[in-house]
């Protein structure tokens, strides 16, 4: 079964920037679309962005359309997501999750496999 591992987060300043890796075992991604979440306190959990299986295609959620950019490499079975001009609502608990379909679905559901999460806490 796939299982994700998160790493990259901490703790940034407003405006800064950092890079979240999602390393999967088995290293195989190839047809599996991917996506990144978040979860801050007291507040549901909400996609974030999506990466198809192929890479082709991405998805993200307006609050980071511009912001945030999601990759992939397939030959080391990690997809990452790239954030920038961080602030303060970006505080969260971020994980990634696998979808059963090659392609992002329209909704933010039916993902698996989730990771144990990497903390992001944007503070001056």
């Amino acid at each position: 079964q796939l299982q994700f591992v998160e790493s990259g987060g901490g703790l940034v300043q407003p405006g800064g920037s950092l890079r979240l890796s999602c390393a999967a075992s088995p290293s195989s991604l190839d047809r599996t679309a991917v996506g990144w979440f978040r979860q801050a306190p007291v507040k549901e959990r909400e996609g974030v962005s999506c990466i198809s299986a192929s890479a082709s295609s991405t998805r993200y959620t307006d609050s980071v359309k511009g912001r945030f950019t999601i990759s992939k490499d397939n030959a080391k079975g990690t997809v990452y997501l790239q954030m920038n001009s961080l602030k303060p609502e970006d505080t969260a608990v971020y994980y990634c999750a696998a979808h059963p379909f090659i392609l992002c679905p329209v909704s933010w559901t039916n993902f698996g496999s989730w990771g144990q999460g990497t903390q992001v806490t944007v503070s001056s």
